[in-house]
């Protein structure tokens, strides 16, 4: 089981909490939610990064940043998100112009204006930067790592698969991507050597709190993390019952650390299926809550039948009588009469 309460004090959670008014983007897909299912969403990339000249044959050079959000939490979905836009812009534009940054660090209504602004037409945001997110569904991650006979698809992995196709993305949709920074999940030296040998054309760099210093990832942390909170308040709105709270969602955050969260929980589980496609039941806090509720007669507990040892049963098993199934077989033959003997020919 993976657990990764990391956040632990009151004001991370308040930063990790949506806005009760979360602005909600383009990149959430309700259905898909709903469904429990992964998906990806691409924004229509910027006609001025699309213009090719005698100097640049295949687009204006791009920057490309990646980032997540949700990693750790319990409850929704983990989102990947890339930012791109011309080269010369990445500081200019994002830093300076617009103040992005971490978005761990950015005020929940902060950085849901930001994302309103990028996604709203002939705004500077809008007509020099695109983007896109790979929302993995907690059901999905879920199923990965809880794969049987030691074939976990782990959450590193995950992770790596997601970045890898949205990058791929990007570059199919004609971006001429030339510079590529990512916030590291692992080691960085390892992941980026994995990241150069499927994109040998492109500068990538690899870096713990890439987040916090490249203005790329910082976008990238927001596009994430604004899905990751839309995404949370669309599920509630279905599954967490908003009557219960009107002004804040009544799971908070979702994270194992948040005290709304782990309450919400308890007082929302299923005795049989637990809770629906918001959890990730590979986590720790879900199975802790699943044992104790068993205790206290609160979860049904269910047994699966033992599989027989394939060494010591065979397909021809079946069809060779013993002494223990001769006169079974005798008294079936007799219900449809006696054998005729040859003489009856």
């Amino acid at each position: 089981m993976e657990d990764s309460p990391m956040l632990v004090e009151e004001e991370d959670i308040a930063l990790e909490t949506p806005a009760s008014n979360v602005f909600i983007p383009p990149s959430i897909n309700e259905p898909a939610l709903l469904r429990g299912d992964s998906y990806t969403h691409y924004s229509a990339v910027p006609p001025t990064l699309l213009e090719t000249t005698a100097d640049e044959p295949a687009g204006v050079p791009c920057v490309l940043g990646v980032d997540e959000a949700g990693r750790g939490p319990v409850l929704g979905p983990m989102v990947y998100g890339v930012f791109y836009l011309p080269i010369p812009l990445s500081d200019p534009l994002l830093r300076t112009e617009h103040h992005f940054d971490d978005s761990k660090v950015l005020k929940p209504e902060f950085r849901s204006a930001l994302m309103k602004t990028l996604c709203t037409p002939d705004t500077s945001l809008h007509a020099s930067c695109g983007w896109a997110i790979s929302a993995l569904s907690a059901r999905d991650i879920g199923s990965g790592m809880l794969r049987p006979m030691g074939g976990s698809y782990n959450l590193n992995a995950q992770a790596m698969d997601a970045t890898v196709e949205l990058i791929k993305g990007v570059y199919a949709q004609g971006v001429n991507v030339r510079e590529i920074y990512v916030d590291t999940i692992g080691q960085p030296a390892a992941y980026q050597k994995k990241l150069e040998r499927v994109f040998p054309t492109a500068k990538i760099l690899v870096a713990k709190k890439a987040d916090s210093l490249y203005p790329c990832v910082s976008a990238a942390s927001v596009c994430a993390k604004v899905t990751r909170d839309a995404a949370l308040e669309t599920m509630w709105k279905v599954r967490g019952n908003a009557d219960e709270d009107a002004e804040s969602m009544g799971w908070g955050s979702g994270y194992p650390a948040d005290a709304r969260c782990v309450a919400w929980m308890k007082g929302h589980m299923h005795p049989v299926f637990g809770w629906g496609p918001e959890c990730r039941f590979s986590w720790g806090t879900a199975k802790d809550i699943l044992e104790t509720s068993k205790a206290g007669a609160g979860a049904v507990k269910v047994e699966w039948p033992v599989d027989e040892d394939p060494d010591t049963q065979r397909v021809t098993d079946f069809f060779t009588a013993t002494k223990d199934t001769e006169q079974d077989s005798d008294e079936l033959g007799t219900w449809f009469g006696t054998p005729a003997g040859l003489e009856a020919f």
